[in-house]
């Protein structure tokens, strides 16, 4: 009757094996060995339960815990042996090796299977933040883009149109030329927020051609708006590659609209230098103090920011800060592609 009662106990504890392989297995082998001891013949249920608890206490550990579990269940063979006066080493091997055996197989894949279940959740987790960081860098560059080309336009446009409203009683002429700048600024304006749609629907390539003519396109617009602008060129400026090129402009641009809105009247001097070997680029922008009262268009730090991070982006360098005079100077270095 006890020895009944501890097979059963020992077949409930192997239930556990889920929750707890260790303690269910250990348990079940305890009980199974105090039949043992208790002299009860082993019947084909409690042969069947040993099976299952090595298989079982092959789930609870793995690594080299594993090797020292598995000498610890050949020796509870041998002690389970001893004190049953079994006759066969054979049949103790036979229905305790292999059940330990598919159980090491059995956790091997589990093991392998939650260890692949992990490594594709950390693949999907790096491919939404890879997304998430592309997304980011699309936006940003797309803000930076509407900057360069609103703001710019926008600053002429609030310029001459205060300096329009000052002038069409006193001076038709130098007015109608002021509402002028603002209809250029404004047609420039639209083209260039018609590349930057096109761009985004799929059409198109950049809002604004990366051609080194487009700066002195920029600081011929930014003369006839009033600004005092001079720009020279030093080595040879073709062959100059797009993307640098596109940068030199969005330096010049920059500049022009910061001296518009900060230093009205102040003369601009533009200098950029054309590595020979490397068709790399030196942009220097440089202003003098306001010379006129200051046009009250405050900005918004983006734009130097934006600009300074799609330079470092290609390898490059920018500076800017006070200059002598209360001016302010600007200088890019762009390596070339």
């Amino acid at each position: 009757m006890l020895s009944t009662t501890l097979m059963a106990a020992a077949g409930l504890a192997l239930l556990g094996w889920r929750r707890s392989p260790r303690s269910a297995s250990v348990a079940s082998l305890g009980l199974l060995l105090m039949v043992g001891v208790l002299g009860t013949p082993y019947s084909w249920i409690a042969i069947a339960l040993c099976s299952l608890a090595f298989a079982v206490l092959a789930l609870g550990w793995s690594g080299r815990a594993a090797w020292l579990v598995a000498l610890c269940g050949l020796g509870y063979v041998v002690t389970l042996f001893a004190v049953t006066n079994e006759s066969s080493w054979v049949a103790a091997l036979m229905f305790t090796v292999p059940p330990y055996v598919a159980g090491t197989a059995y956790r091997l894949r589990k093991e392998t299977a939650d260890e692949l279940a992990v490594r594709a959740q950390e693949l999907d987790d790096e491919r939404e933040l890879f997304a998430e960081i592309a997304l980011r860098h699309e936006r940003a560059r797309i803000a930076s883009e509407l900057h360069d080309i609103v703001g710019h336009a926008i600053s002429v446009m609030v310029i001459q149109a205060a300096a329009g409203q000052r002038l069409v009683d006193a001076d038709p002429v130098r007015a109608k030329a002021a509402f002028e700048a603002i209809s250029e600024s404004a047609r420039q304006g639209k083209e260039d927020l018609e590349r930057l749609i096109d761009l985004l629907g799929g059409a198109g390539s950049d809002p604004v051609p990366a051609d080194l003519s487009l700066v002195e396109e920029v600081v011929a617009r930014a003369g006839r708006s009033g600004l005092n602008v001079r720009c020279r060129f030093e080595g040879d400026r073709y062959g100059v590659a797009a993307p640098v090129a596109h940068l030199a402009f969005r330096v010049v641009q920059e500049s022009l609209t910061n001296a518009l809105r900060y230093a009205p009247g102040a003369e601009v001097r533009i200098v950029i230098s054309v590595d020979e070997v490397g068709r790399g680029l030196v942009v220097r922008v440089e202003n003098d103090g306001p010379a006129s009262e200051d046009a009250g268009l405050a900005g918004t730090g983006r734009g130097l920011i934006g600009l300074r991070e799609r330079i470092q982006t290609l390898g490059g360098q920018l500076n800017a800060g006070p200059a002598g005079g209360g001016g302010w100077a600007t200088e890019a270095r762009l390596p070339g592609t």
